[in-house]
Formats: C-alpha cells, sequence, structure tokens
C-alpha cells in the first residue's frame, strides 16, 4: 500500500513538473505577443544593456488592422519607465526600422528617450522614416547603417479637414515642435532641415527628401555610420564614462 502510495505521489510530481514547463513557453509566448520581445526590462538580469526595438509602424490613439506590423506606445512607454528605474540596466540600445506613424505617440516616445538619465545608443537598420526621425536622434549617439534610409517630409493629414484656420494652426504647431526636437537633439541647422522636409522632386509625386547612410552623417542627423558592433562598442564607452561621472560626483 505504501508503494502504491509512493507511485501515485511521484506521478502527481511529474505532472506539476509538466504543468511548469508547459507554462514557461506560455508566458514566453504571451511576452512576445504584447511587446514584440522576449525580455522586459524587470527581468533582464543577464545583461546590463537592454534593447528596446522600434519596428513596423508606430500605432498611436487608433488601433491599426491586425495585419500591420507595429510598435503599441502604450507598450514601449512603460518600458522606458521600468528601464529607468531598473538599477541593473545600466545602458540602452534602441534599434528601429520603423516607416513612422502616429506623431504625437512618436514623439511622446522621443520625449521620453531623451529625458533617460542611462545612456542611450540608437541605430537605424533599414528604414527609420517619418516620425522615426525623432526617435533615432533623441539617444545620446544615433548610428545608422550604411544602406539604411530615413525619409524627412512634412506632417501630413489623414481624415477629415474642418474648412477653418484652428487644425491648419495646430499641424503648423505640431511640425514646428518635431523641428525643433530634431535640430536640439541632433547636428543639423534647422534651415537645413527644413528644406529637405519641403525639397520638391526628391521624393515622386511628394514633398520631402530621403537620405541614405552616409547623407545623413553628412547632413548632421546621425552622428555615424555603423552596425551593431559599433553601437555596442559606443553604448559600452558612455556606461563607463557615466560611472566615472557619478563616482566623481559621490566623491
Amino acid at each position: 500500500m505504501e508503494h502504491v502510495r509512493n507511485n501515485y505521489k511521484a506521478a502527481e510530481e511529474g505532472e506539476e513538473q509538466e504543468e511548469r514547463k508547459e507554462d514557461k513557453p506560455s508566458s514566453l509566448i504571451e511576452k512576445i505577443q504584447q511587446l514584440g520581445q522576449t525580455n522586459v526590462p524587470q527581468l533582464s538580469q543577464d545583461s546590463r544593456i537592454h534593447c528596446l526595438t522600434i519596428i513596423g509602424q508606430i500605432e498611436g490613439h487608433l488601433q491599426l488592422p491586425p495585419q500591420n506590423k507595429t510598435t503599441k506606445y502604450e507598450h514601449v512607454i512603460p518600458q522606458i519607465v521600468a528601464i529607468e528605474q531598473n538599477p541593473k540596466i545600466e545602458g540602452l540600445l534602441i534599434i528601429l526600422n520603423t516607416v513612422g506613424g502616429d506623431v504625437e505617440a512618436g514623439l511622446a516616445i522621443a520625449e521620453m528617450l531623451a529625458s533617460l538619465s542611462k545612456p542611450t545608443v540608437s541605430i537605424v537598420l533599414g528604414g527609420g522614416h517619418s516620425i522615426g526621425v525623432p526617435i533615432a536622434v533623441s539617444a545620446d549617439y544615433a548610428f545608422i547603417a550604411e544602406t539604411a534610409t530615413m525619409t524627412i517630409h512634412p506632417i501630413r493629414l489623414n481624415g477629415l479637414v474642418i474648412g477653418v484656420p484652428q487644425p491648419f494652426e495646430y499641424l503648423d504647431k505640431m511640425q514646428e515642435r518635431v523641428i525643433k526636437f530634431v535640430t536640439k537633439h541632433s547636428k543639423i541647422p534647422e534651415e537645413k532641415f527644413k528644406e529637405l522636409m519641403f525639397e520638391k522632386g526628391n521624393l515622386t509625386r511628394d514633398i520631402g527628401t530621403n537620405v541614405i547612410g552616409h547623407e545623413a552623417v553628412e547632413y548632421g542627423l546621425i552622428d555615424e555610420v555603423g552596425g551593431i558592433g559599433e553601437a555596442m562598442k559606443k553604448l559600452n564607452e558612455l556606461i563607463e564614462m557615466n560611472k566615472q561621472k557619478n563616482e566623481g560626483f559621490i566623491q
């Protein structure tokens, strides 16, 4: 009888272990579905650097169709707060491959990244278009891949436009916010950025400019052409400099 009880207990323990094994993949899948990545800031224990990805279209107040690849700003903002609060995270790597998206949401993300007290490095891979430009320059140091592109154009308005001056004044002020932010966090002069933004003939049937890798650096929009290796090296340098600065301040 004792032997039967032991076998029954062992079977129960085996079932519990199997359930725990099943829970682990399901929680991993949930993280991927909700945040688009497997490691959230609170659980990042094996590295002092956290990676934040801005991919697809930046989703703001309106939900995009399910087939669209999106970055949801309501998921990104809590991550940025967690990164700032987590003492184990010493630096942030921001990887962009975005077509742009909601202007207010993108600018909100950029402003939060710019206000982080920890070192940040961004890298544009593929594309950092439209409102992705302010996010790219919000980091302490910005890289762009040699073949990556960035599209600079005026703010567009989709949907109903009321025939009174106020909506246009609002758009103008919003556009001015974007221009001021980009020129403040990069080396590009305001006149040059506006020139690229309102360029005619560069984009087919549209106003704006498409800049590639080295051109973005030449204009002063991005700091350096490079890949993930260069970005990681620079971020580690900034982390060490930040440590020395804090130690000197404490002493």
